[in-house]
């Protein structure tokens, strides 16, 4: 009688606990298929846009690569490889890869350089940092077109800015507009200008988002300040670099503002003429809309090499 006044309620007699709960296993499969339902119905805005909006462009791109279409014309008569035959065996071809390269190449590692350097800086405690930050960005959400405008005047040759500079010190002005090896220099300066501030407010946002912990503790170790830099900052920096590795170059070789506005890809000829400019000047000015494709289905296999160059490299700086 004692015993079945202490024992629990609904317990099996003489088990002393309760009995082992009895009913239907969790469903497992109609959660996981609500999430993949919801994850399709978020996902599936993005996708139509980017079907819609890139992807049915690039494939119609390359198809029009192997026509002779005029963009003014509804036909588009299929030439084969004929525009890729006459694109690598043009004399230009070379001139304008080679424009391409160097102002990507000069862009990309110079504005990376500068930004990390000024990031580096504006990071310390000093007076009045807060302004010069806004300083060094506002030339990145200024347009290109007003950029250019500008910098012609810098580097006129007559009464440029460069000009009085160069003057105070006897030295002559290059004529920036009639030689190509100066007018590209001149755009690529213009350019990292403008792109400066970009990277600088990444790097900076990296930097203030690093583990102070392993600096004190290099510091306590007696390491310089180069090995620092070198051993400490920069491993934590590495996703930074390789972010604004693939931006910065998709972003350089895509520059059109700055050239048409300061040189139209001149002198002579193609002095600063990129793929990018070629592209417009070959579907626009000459009207052959199915070699300016070519151009950029050549520029889209190139730049699709790099980037998987780089995420190799990258993942290679992961493991290692």
């Amino acid at each position: 009688m004692q015993s079945s006044l202490t024992e629990p309620r609904g317990a099996a007699p003489g088990s002393g606990g309760p009995p082992p709960a009895v009913g239907p296993p969790p469903r497992r499969s109609s959660g996981r298929a609500w999430e993949w339902s919801l994850a399709a119905l978020l996902l599936l805005p993005n996708l139509v846009l980017l079907i819609v909006f890139t992807y049915r462009p690039l494939l119609d791109n390359i198809r029009l690569s192997f026509t002779d279409w005029n963009i003014s014309s509804p036909i588009a008569n299929p030439v084969g490889l004929a525009n890729y035959v006459e694109w690598f065996g043009r004399d230009d071809t070379k001139v304008i890869v080679r424009n391409t390269l160097v102002f990507t190449v000069a862009t990309v590692g110079i504005s990376m350089a500068l930004g990390l350097g000024l990031a580096l800086l504006l990071d310390q405690k000093l007076k009045g940092r807060n302004l010069v930050r806004s300083v060094v960005f506002a030339p990145f959400v200024i347009s290109g077109a007003a950029i250019g405008i500008a910098f012609q005047f810098v580097f006129d040759p007559r009464f440029g800015l460069v000009n009085d500079l160069l003057a105070r010190i006897g030295v002559q002005s290059p004529d920036f507009y009639q030689q190509p090896g100066w007018a590209l220099f001149m755009v690529t300066f213009t350019y990292i200008w403008k792109n400066l501030g970009y990277t600088f407010v990444i790097y900076l946002a990296a930097l203030q988002g690093r583990r102070a912990d392993l600096d004190e503790a290099a510091e306590i170790d007696g390491a310089s300040a180069w090995t620092r830099f070198r051993r400490v900052l920069m491993p934590q920096l590495r996703p930074t670099t390789f972010f604004l590795s693939i931006t910065v170059l998709l972003s350089s070789v895509q520059v059109f503002d700055i050239i048409n506005v300061m040189t139209r890809g001149g002198p002579q000829g193609n002095g600063t003429a990129t793929l990018v400019y070629q592209v417009y000047q070959e579907t626009f000015v000459n009207q052959r809309a199915g070699y300016g494709a070519t151009v950029a289905t050549v520029m889209f296999v190139i730049l699709l090499a790099v980037t998987v160059v780089q995420v190799r490299f990258m993942d290679r700086g992961k493991q290692s």
